[in-house]
């Protein structure tokens, strides 16, 4: 599991609350908070 704030390597990661998918383009990118339902929590997603 990956936190808002967090400095995970590129890729995409889904939000664990609502689904809503981001994508990471460097691995010095921020993870924020999904936009959709402003949840912090974030998994790699498959």
């Amino acid at each position: 599991m990956y936190n808002s704030g967090d400095k995970p390597e590129k890729g995409t990661y889904q939000c664990a609350n609502c689904g809503h998918k981001i994508e990471l383009k460097s691995d010095s990118e921020e993870l924020p908070k999904c936009p959709v339902c402003g949840n912090s929590k974030f998994k790699k997603a498959e």
